[in-house]
């Protein structure tokens, strides 16, 4: 039996397709071994739909980290655009004023900060995860964004690539134990058929 299912074709992270039962004989060579080979399927079924329920948990997170991530990366580059404009000949350098931010502290609390995007020691800190924070120049930090964007992006698309696979061999895995188990009820009625005709 765990040769049925090391033996099929994987999907590009080595996720095994699951084979369909065309003919139960083929797969429950004896009608002692039924059980074994029920059991069996159910438990590779099992491990289909824990394999799913783990890649809707990383889409439910991805899709709630991208936001984020292009949110943090929109406001450097602000910052940058701000700081690579040309100042206006009518406007007095005395006179200019930082940027005017709100930021985020915690999930209800907001506030605001003057940031002056002409600063050349300007940094930004970003969050990295684990309660760590760094602080990156400008430039660095738009370029660990837009890597991160990607990675993030790549790593939904095979999420849900793989979710798909899932789905569909999850059905396929729930037909196949619905035939074993129709199969072995009429095995069943079959037997008991044969045992009344032998003792009439």
């Amino acid at each position: 039996m765990d040769t049925l299912f090391s033996s099929t074709k994987t999907n590009p992270r080595g996720i095994p397709e699951a084979p369909f039962v065309e003919k139960v004989e083929q797969y429950v060579k004896n009608p002692e071994d039924f059980d074994m080979c029920f059991s069996k399927f159910q438990e590779h079924l099992s491990k289909y739909k824990y394999m799913q329920e783990s890649k809707l948990a990383t889409i439910k997170q991805l899709k709630g980290k991208i936001p984020d991530i292009e949110n943090t990366l929109n406001m450097c580059q602000l910052l940058k655009e701000k700081r690579e404009a040309v100042p206006d000949e009518d406007e007095d350098e005395d006179e200019e004023e930082g940027l005017l931010i709100n930021y985020q502290l915690n999930d209800t609390l907001f506030s605001k900060a003057s940031v002056d995007p002409k600063d050349p020691n300007l940094k930004v800190g970003l969050w990295l995860g684990a309660d760590v924070m760094l602080e990156y120049p400008l430039d660095e930090a738009i370029e660990l964004l837009n890597q991160k964007l990607a990675d993030a992006k790549q790593n939904l698309d095979v999420s849900q690539q793989d979710v798909e696979f899932l789905r569909e061999n999850i059905t396929t895995m729930e037909v196949n134990c619905a035939r074993l188990y129709n199969w072995d009820v009429q095995r069943r009625q079959m037997q008991k058929k044969e045992g009344a005709g032998s003792a009439a």
